[in-house]
């Protein structure tokens, strides 16, 4: 369920730092080696990963303190160019620098959650698919981003956290019949039929 509009969303802050922290925690003595070998993502690395989710971090700092001073900004000012570019600029780099990035930009978010005017919190900023959230819904973003990618990397198994699994998954329900076939969807909804395949998220 979503927060009430007029202040913080408490508690996918705290589970947003939550995240942020097991991940962290998860990257102590990461090697060289493991950072260019594969992740779970087709054609990415773990240097990719780990380097979109510093930048991801970036772009959810860039929005919350254009909605504290009043400025609607899209979450990549260059677009999803900018966002592929940036990624591949940074995947190749050293394990040290890739693990000092991603704990630094987590710290810029708590704190810019931390920092945010009750009244900004219903502002409006722009992701990076065009549409546009309030503060709030870019926290949520940055939880499931950070713990859905955390799995991507390939470093063991990350549960879904119920509280998350409350907050997202009927934002994704109703998308739901536009990645199969919602006859087929159907069926197996009412147990007469097998799960269909379900186009990439």
């Amino acid at each position: 369920m979503s927060p009430s509009a007029g202040g913080p969303p408490a508690g996918w802050i705290e589970g947003c730092v939550a995240a942020q922290s097991a991940l962290g925690a998860a990257l102590e003595g990461l090697s060289d080696a493991t950072a260019r070998g594969p992740s779970l993502l087709p054609g990415w690395s773990v240097g990719h990963v780990l380097t979109h989710i510093a930048r991801n971090a970036d772009s959810v700092v860039w929005r919350l303190e254009g909605a504290a001073c009043g400025e609607r900004r899209d979450q990549y000012p260059g677009g999803l160019e900018q966002r592929r570019a940036d990624i591949e600029v940074g995947a190749g780099r050293p394990a040290a620098e890739l693990v000092r990035d991603v704990r630094g930009t987590s710290a810029a978010v708590e704190r810019a959650m931390t920092d945010l005017p009750p009244a900004a919190w219903d502002a409006p900023s722009r992701t990076s698919r065009g549409v546009v959230e309030s503060s709030r819904d870019a926290v949520l973003s940055r939880w499931r981003e950070v713990v859905v990618h955390h799995g991507d990397l390939g470093l063991g198994a990350v549960p879904l956290p119920p509280e998350l699994v409350d907050a997202w998954l009927p934002r994704e329900l109703p998308h739901l019949a536009e990645r199969t076939d919602p006859a087929r969807l159907l069926a197996w909804l009412i147990g007469r039929g097998d799960p269909p395949a379900l186009a990439a998220w």
